[in-house]
């Protein structure tokens, strides 16, 4: 005992700097303060004028005049929009916003950035200003190392949080907005706001700042409209006009969707819902959600190639759902009163979980899908989430902070890190809730109880309602009784292996077989990529370069890595064809798949210690009779 604490204080003498060091250390500092004022839920005093001219398509450069009604002289703080709706996180483009200018009548007034929300710009208004003139130019992404490319020759999609400043201190519902938008000529524009064209000019309706930035526009030289229903159109831009040729078997499914859309939830949360759809390969893609529209696109081909196009057929569903789940009904966390304010995801299995659920439903019930294509979606979501060892530390409630960890940006272990897990992780969950209500109900009752009787409230309300767990808890035991608090506090907000039991319980099963799926087909064609995920345990691209890896798979445990290229395959260059072949082959045999690799300059070989043979998924039905999962994908 004596010697041993005489060694402790031996450790801790050697561990003290001596007393005569001494290094330079400030002293404590005070919270940092803020400048900028808080939103309150008053009314903004006037109508802020914005005229943006989008004729500058070349160089895809927007410019901007702004004029801000002012009650007071003194410190006014003008905000870019910085956290946005749909996006789950801090995403406004700030980089692009260029060449500031403010002016009261005649006189420039000088700006400052705030040292600290770098969105915030503050400016003293002298006295007797009535109003201030903002003149700024947004410069979107010319090439994809920018950001998404919004504006194309023949097509633009304008975002109006790009293209303004509003006040600090309000709610942005309650600061009034009237905006006009110079495109270029013959060009025809689409919007969920409501506007009046008088050329090459739109004027559009006078709504609050919120709702205008809820309403994005897509505009183009080749553009084409269907009525879907009294209250839904479709709107269509395409980078060839060609690309415009819809049958109208195609037209009548997209009528389905929205009639199914609507038997489902009961009421409609829109007065007027505009579908925005873009068929290009030149503008960038895009999916997403507002309450009156939507921004879709998809690659050309989509209704000239229909057939093919099923990785793109399934968007419309998603995003049309979102009109009720996540925009309608928004998880308490999520709302905020302005774009500044932070947005707290923890609901995200709920937004976007049952809407990838619905998405994958709605396909099919209404002939956007065809059955086999949403139980191959299915089948790649359950095998997807078995395939990831991720979950055994990492909840899936945890991954709705991806947005803001990562905000998509590429990762090198996705299967161990997860990745926006709350997707298809949330939609297995909602899956295995309608087993539950269907076994518990003696299937009387399912998943669309729920849905109706959480989403489907006042019918043309499209304000936000908003939701805590407590409140989905108590609209399930309203659908049938259950511990549903335990059932989520499990799957979701627990480390927990992929939720399978919605497809078992009712009546399919998991399996793999030899001969990837239809939709996997299609996935790995349009992204080019040949998909050994569920055999070796990589994806590569089609030359040979790995885009993925699982963790603790073959491809893992022979050190092969996002950096590495496959160069050869047993003595032969790369191909996927080879791969497959090599794979089939080992089956067979005792003796590995050897493969030539190279990391940057350094080539070296492995040997992928895997006989299995090839491996994709597929759902396999049990039994005969018509199961709980074929009412679900049912029309009705």
């Amino acid at each position: 005992m004596i010697r041993t604490l005489g060694l402790a204080a031996l450790l801790l003498a050697s561990t003290t700097l001596p007393a005569q060091v001494r290094n330079s250390a400030p002293a404590a500092t005070a919270p940092i303060p803020t400048e900028i004022p808080d939103a309150r839920d008053i009314d903004y005093p006037g109508v802020i004028q914005l005229d943006v001219d989008a004729t500058n398509v070349e160089q895809g450069i927007y410019q901007v005049r702004e004029v801000i009604p002012v009650a007071a002289a003194g410190r006014l703080t003008l905000l870019m929009p910085e956290w946005l709706p749909g996006k789950h996180g801090p995403r406004g483009e700030i980089e692009k916003l260029a060449g500031l200018k403010i002016t009261a009548g005649t006189r420039t007034l000088a700006w400052r950035r705030d040292p600290v929300d770098v969105y915030a710009f503050h400016v003293d208004v002298p006295a007797g200003t009535k109003s201030i003139t903002a003149e700024f130019q947004f410069l979107s992404a010319t090439a994809g190392n920018q950001g998404r490319i919004s504006v194309a020759p023949n097509m633009l999609n304008l975002q109006f949080e790009q293209v303004s400043l509003y006040p600090a201190g309000y709610y942005t519902r309650r600061i009034p907005i009237q905006a006009n938008v110079k495109y270029p000529a013959g060009w025809t524009a689409a919007s969920g706001l409501p506007a009046r064209a008088n050329g090459a000019t739109y004027a559009y309706q006078r709504t609050s700042y919120e709702t205008l930035i809820d309403s994005p526009v897509f505009a183009g030289r080749y553009f084409k409209r269907w009525e879907l229903s009294p209250r839904v159109g479709l709107n269509v831009v395409a980078d060839k006009p060609e690309e415009l040729a819809a049958t109208p078997e195609a037209i009548d499914k997209h009528k389905a969707l929205v009639d199914q859309s609507v038997k489902l939830f009961g009421a409609q949360h829109y007065d007027k819902y505009e579908f925005l759809l873009a068929i290009t390969d030149e503008m960038g893609g895009i999916g997403l959600e507002h309450h009156r529209s939507s921004e879709n696109g998809v690659d050309p081909g989509y209704f000239t190639d229909w057939k093919n196009a099923v990785g793109d057929r399934d968007l419309l569903p998603h995003e049309f759902t979102h009109s009720w789940n996540g925009k309608f009904r928004r998880g308490a966390d999520l709302w905020t009163p302005d774009f500044r304010t932070p947005m707290r995801n923890s609901m995200l299995w709920v937004y976007e979980g049952q809407t990838q659920f619905w998405g994958v439903i709605l396909g099919a019930r209404s002939g956007m899908l065809s059955k086999q294509e949403a139980l191959d979606n299915l089948a790649i979501f359950a095998a997807g989430q078995a395939n990831t060892p991720g979950t055994t530390w990492r909840a899936l409630v945890d991954t709705t902070n991806d947005p803001i960890i990562s905000a998509r940006r590429p990762k090198g272990w996705l299967s161990w890190q997860r990745n926006e897990d709350y997707y298809v992780g949330g939609a297995l969950v909602w899956l295995e809730a309608d087993s539950i209500i269907r076994a518990r109900s003696n299937g009387t009752k399912s998943i669309d109880d729920f849905a109706r009787a959480f989403f489907g409230l006042t019918d043309g309300d499209y304000g936000e309602v908003t939701y805590t767990l407590d409140d989905i808890v108590r609209t399930l035991n309203g659908v049938v009784p259950y511990d549903w608090a335990t059932f989520l506090n499990d799957r979701v907000y627990k480390p927990h292996p992929a939720p399978l039991a919605g497809l078992t319980n009712n009546g399919y099963k998991l399996v793999y077989t030899e001969e990837p799926n239809d939709v996997l087909k299609s996935g790995e064609k349009s992204s080019k990529t040949a998909s050994f995920a569920w055999s070796l345990g990589l994806t590569l691209a089609s030359d040979g370069a790995v885009r993925s890896v699982i963790w603790d798979s073959p491809a893992f445990n022979a050190g092969l890595d996002v950096a590495t290229t496959v160069v050869a395959v047993e003595g032969q260059g790369y191909s996927a064809d080879a791969l497959k072949a090599a794979v089939t082959a080992a089956k067979t045999r005792k003796e590995p798949i050897k493969l030539l690799v190279k990391n940057g300059t350094r080539f070296r070989e492995v040997a992928l210690d895997y006989h299995g043979g090839l491996r994709y998924p597929r759902l396999e039905k049990v039994g005969t009779a018509d199961n709980g999962l074929d009412r679900l994908l049912s029309a009705k």
